[in-house]
């Protein structure tokens, strides 16, 4: 096959992925919460055959920083496609969603400084109340939580990065509303485990050689939740950067692990 031929198989295969992938994406209903004069942009995918009479899981993702924005697409990029395979969505038909923080705030309360490396270093500060992205979050989830068709004991949570990091925030926020979280090269303040160690199944990932977000910063959480009582899963990925989110995703037990969780409602 000559070269050019070479090129245009390529660029075939690249649209037909590119078409396959938007196509995918569409079914991740694009939505708007309101609250005052907030808006936050969301994603939200329905079980097939979805039925208001039926009661379901509820997923939530947060993304990481490089996909802030306002187009209520970007957030979609990473970890969509985890809950669009046929499979997963016969055997744990969910609802998903995957919100978008603005470009100008994040999904935690911290400050971030960058070293001459490039790592940057986090200081989490949450206070008394979350930022507006985090807040409209969990005002967002009170509500949807409160539909008759929410299962309220197999409720979720991820994120990655800075997703991760909001994760973190958003279980200390909310310590009896979620069965389990996926968290990946986040990080959080190990002060605040006390509230939700016990109460909320853990998967922390990180990657070994992270320079964006130290690795320390999910060790340093596990060992807290250790301390508090909890029993967190934890897999470091040795020869991962900071896109541990891709062996993450690859994990053959990783949607099976979340969903066998179930809150108990004595906790709540």
């Amino acid at each position: 096959m000559s070269i050019r031929k070479k090129i245009g198989t390529l660029l075939v295969s690249l649209l037909i992925g590119f078409i396959v992938n938007a196509q995918s994406f569409d079914l991740y209903k694009k939505e708007i919460f309101v609250k005052e004069s907030d808006t936050l942009q969301y994603r939200i995918l329905w079980p097939v055959d979805f039925d208001k009479n039926k009661k379901y899981p509820v997923v939530l993702f947060l993304h990481g920083a490089g996909e802030r924005g306002i187009d209520n697409s970007k957030q979609l990029v990473h970890g969509s496609k985890l809950f669009l395979k046929t499979e997963f969505r016969k055997k744990h038909p969910a609802i998903v969603i995957f919100p978008q923080c603005p470009e100008s705030d994040y999904w935690s309360n911290i400050t971030v400084d960058r070293s001459k490396n490039g790592r940057e270093k986090f200081s989490f500060q949450y206070g008394e109340t979350p930022n507006t992205s985090l807040g409209l979050v969990i005002d967002m989830m009170d509500e949807i939580i409160s539909k008759s068709y929410t299962k309220e004991d197999q409720i979720y949570i991820g994120g990655l990065s800075m997703g991760g990091m909001g994760t973190f925030e958003m279980l200390y926020r909310r310590p009896n509303m979620f069965a389990a979280a996926m968290i990946i090269c986040g990080g959080g303040d190990p002060d605040t485990v006390n509230k939700y160690a016990k109460t909320t199944s853990l998967w922390i990932f990180h990657g070994a050689k992270d320079n964006v977000v130290a690795p320390s910063f999910s060790l340093d959480m596990a060992q807290a939740v250790l301390k508090a009582g909890g029993f967190p899963k934890v897999t470091l990925y040795d020869n991962a950067n900071h896109n541990s989110w891709d062996p993450a995703f690859s994990e053959p037990d990783l949607l099976s692990w979340l969903f066998s969780h179930q809150l108990d409602n004595n906790s709540k």
